[in-house]
């Protein structure tokens, strides 16, 4: 037998030490994935003691990127991805844009050259994917409006990085790179940028084309024939192998990144009457490479750091943490977004990760950033990543803040929206013992098909202004707007209601939203979705009224209909049913 098994001690070494600081850590109230860090840099390079193979925790770290985004692909559809396209795309971009210049100029104080700053500026730019995943399923509020926005932020994203890391190399010479196949790529002069830039753009549209047109089609059809075999575990390895195949087939071939390739196998297989199956049984895999991908980030840190360069670690960390959240908190406001949905963006870009990695390594290759750029880069994954969790429970108070500030609270909404307001050429009668109904996704549209077919009047309040001004378009009420801010629900005329419906997935604001709604209507009655069972205990014991749990009602209907059936089964054989 081989000795030399560094792939078997690897994951071993990661996934036992994981364990045991993951669980140390949430005995001391912090989140596991600080632990995990803290295991990866007690099995990396910078500390005493047994060291793992760094080159195999990294590809174990990017199939777990792999997955999480082959996750996420299977619950967001493409109309998800479209329809937060008008706040995701200008502002993933102006992000971008404002963070690459904060830390340009923090390393042009340092005396660093223009393309280690660009390099620099960039990696401070893009946010860890895994990050934001594991933070907004911890949550809840990963199918939620605000969840989807920030995934579709994150996928920009990733699409811009992918020109960076194939025009940086184009560029390098003429940005002070120092390595001679900088030199040897910008040879041909500025004909060949355009030329690069042409192929890129070209090699990305066509993997895209070809996995809406193709791929939509063709591995939900594979995955249904799987699944007829009736193995459980063929089926299993047919969902792995598509994640983990199509993200490999999207880089060789495409030179789109994994994470991307990923993300849009999952948005094929969503297609697949299967998708529901599949991310079930891909989900231990998943988290179990989630962890390695954390421990991985913890091998890279180099404790010295703290106490060679702390001010300027302490520099990119404020960048990362602060400088990055006010900016997407102002662009989010205005494009017209409410202020509770800026603060839960921002809070989730307030790290950086995986990609950062890449492009450090990038820049130092090229000869374009000093070394110490990267260990201030991966000093500061580390600490932000860390920090992330404190971040978003600080959006709780702030939102509380803003709302005991009224005034301060109006100055962030949306000036004169007129999404944001019914128009005065709302008949009356349909103000008046109306249903108000929370949210227009999967589950709010059967709602209101039903309620227009029987022809009860009904106005819909949606954080998604697209939905809006489409529901408008199609004569439909509705106002843009979270529903848990008073104003809300005060246009959609709930003192006059007779029932609120919340058919929304964010269950971390149902409460107010009813609390709201009984302040202004004491007389209302109330319908409410959640998903969770602890939630509906604490709805429950504040008599929040009627509550529908997805696998519950499920189970329940299915029953009523058995029942039923053997009931007519029984009856047509002569016997009774009891």
């Amino acid at each position: 037998m081989p000795h030399n098994i560094s792939l078997i001690t690897t994951i071993a070494a990661a996934l036992g030490f994981g364990l045991l600081f993951g669980y140390l850590a949430t005995r001391l109230k912090l989140p596991a994935l600080v632990g995990y860090l803290a295991a990866g840099i007690i099995i990396g390079p910078a500390t005493p003691g047994f060291v793992a193979d760094t080159a195999l925790a990294g590809q174990l770290a990017e199939i777990g990127v792999m997955l999480m985004m082959f996750g996420v692909g299977l619950h967001f559809s493409l109309d998800d991805l479209w329809a937060v396209r008008r706040v995701a795309l200008p502002g993933a971009v102006l992000q971008i844009a404002v963070a690459t210049a904060l830390g340009m100029a923090l390393a042009h104080f340092w005396g660093w050259s223009l393309g280690g700053g660009l390099v620099f500026g960039l990696a401070l730019s893009v946010a860890s994917t895994v990050v934001l995943l594991r933070a907004l399923e911890e949550r809840g509020i990963l199918d939620s409006f605000n969840g989807r926005i920030a995934v579709g932020w994150l996928v920009v994203e990733d699409l811009v990085t992918v020109l960076v890391l194939v025009l940086l190399p184009a560029l390098a010479g003429s940005l002070g790179g120092t390595h001679s196949e900088s030199h040897g790529v910008t040879a041909m002069g500025e004909a060949n940028l355009w030329t690069t830039l042409a192929i890129t753009l070209g090699q990305v549209g066509a993997f895209i084309a070809l996995m809406l047109v193709v791929g939509r089609k063709l591995f939900p059809w594979i995955l249904w024939q799987v699944a007829r075999t009736g193995s459980r575990e063929l089926f299993t390895l047919c969902v792995i192998a598509a994640a983990v195949g199509i993200a490999y087939a999207s880089t060789y071939y495409f030179g789109v990144s994994f994470a991307l390739g990923a993300f849009f196998a999952g948005m094929v297989l969503r297609e697949s009457e299967l998708a529901h199956r599949a991310a079930e049984e891909s989900l231990p895999l998943r988290d179990a490479f989630a962890v390695l991908f954390f421990v991985s980030v913890g091998m890279l840190f180099e404790p010295s750091i703290l106490v060679e360069q702390p001010l300027k670690l302490l520099a990119v960390v404020t960048i990362i943490v602060a400088g990055k959240s006010v900016a997407a908190f102002l662009l989010v406001l205005l494009l017209r977004y409410p202020a509770k949905t800026a603060l839960m963006v921002s809070a989730s870009l307030a790290q950086i990760g995986e990609f950062s990695f890449i492009l450090a390594a990038l820049g130092l290759s090229l000869g374009l950033m000093p070394a110490e750029g990267q260990s201030l880069i991966l000093a500061g994954a580390i600490i932000s990543i860390a920090l992330n969790p404190l971040v978003f429970r600080a959006t709780k108070p702030l939102e509380r803040w803003l709302g005991r500030n009224v005034a301060l609270a109006a100055k962030f909404e949306r000036a004169a929206d007129p999404l944001a307001e019914l128009p005065a050429s709302v008949p009356q009668e349909h103000l008046s013992g109306q249903v108000v109904l929370v949210g227009y996704g999967r589950v709010g549209r059967r709602i209101a098909a039903v309620l227009a077919e029987r022809g009860i009047p009904f106005v819909v309040a949606e954080q998604n202004r697209e939905l809006v001004d489409q529901l408008r378009k199609d004569g439909a009420h509705a106002v843009a707007g979270d529903a848990a801010e008073p104003a809300v629900l005060i246009q959609a005329h709930i003192a006059r209601a007779a029932m609120l419906v919340i058919a929304t997935p964010d269950t971390f604001h149902v409460r107010t939203m009813i609390e709201t709604a009984r302040a202004l209507n004491p007389n209302i009655k109330t319908v409410v979705r959640t998903h969770s069972d602890e939630e509906a205990e604490l709805l429950r014991g504040e008599r929040a009224g009627e509550i529908f749990i997805g696998e519950q009602e499920l189970a329940k209907g299915m029953t009523e209909s058995i029942l039923t059936n053997m009931s007519n089964v029984t009856s047509g054989g002569g016997q009774h049913a009891h």
